[in-house]
């Protein structure tokens, strides 16, 4: 003899009204799961995949920029025989601007690496050709500025490392750029219709510091 559903309300009150509210919980979390990864995987996808992403925005080429440093620093001091000797002022700074780049062919003829330095709202601009440069990861190139244009642009403020507000380096060969690298992350090329001052950013062999770190930077071509 079968079993008579209909003659057994309490039967389907308890194990029909169950089953009704446990398919809607079922639906209902179904439709919280969904919620949450149109939210969520979209957040997250932007904590983990912003940098690689941002990173893959660089063109991949022979030659890339890693990294830009500045410093203020003082002269150097020498002592030497046959002449009078002076002493310089240890309160004078100079702008040092080091660039860390990486080059892939084992040997290149030349590069030019432009300087682009934003200063109080002044932009200087400088260039120096490096030669025979060798393949590695850890190739340095370095331009300054004198303290007396530091003072002429800097006016009556104080010179701090704030002062300099954004730097830009590029790397040409042969008159095409092939990286471009920025100190404060800005629009490519954010230095294109400011004014800029030549003749203020010097290389290395134009200053002070010419017969120092030769192992350290590579090397100038001669103007």
């Amino acid at each position: 003899m079968g079993f008579d559903y209909q003659s057994a309300p309490g039967f389907y009150l308890r194990f029909g009204a169950w089953s009704f509210s446990g398919a809607w919980c079922l639906e209902l979390g179904i439709f919280r799961a969904r919620i949450l990864a149109v939210i969520c995987l979209p957040i997250l996808g932007t904590l983990f995949l912003t940098p690689w992403a941002y990173a893959q925005t660089r063109p991949v080429s022979d030659f890339q920029l890693t990294k830009i440093t500045k410093n203020l620093i003082s002269s150097p001091q020498f002592n030497y025989t046959g002449a009078q000797q002076y002493q310089a002022n240890l309160n004078d700074r100079w702008l040092e601007v080091e660039v860390q780049f990486a080059a892939a062919p084992e040997f290149t003829d030349e590069l030019t690496f432009k300087y682009f330095i934003l200063l109080n709202g002044k932009l200087l601009t400088g260039e120096v050709t490096h030669v025979n440069v060798a393949a590695g990861r850890e190739k340095l190139s370095v331009m300054y500025v004198s303290p007396r244009a530091l003072a002429r642009f800097i006016g009556r403020g104080v010179l701090t490392p704030n002062s300099v507000q954004n730097i830009a380096v590029q790397i040409l060969q042969k008159g095409a750029i092939k990286d471009e690298l920025s100190f404060t992350r800005a629009p490519g090329q954010w230095y294109a219709g400011l004014p800029a001052v030549s003749g203020v950013v010097l290389n290395k062999n134009e200053t002070p510091f010419a017969p120092l770190y030769w192992d350290r930077y590579e090397q100038i071509k001669p103007r």
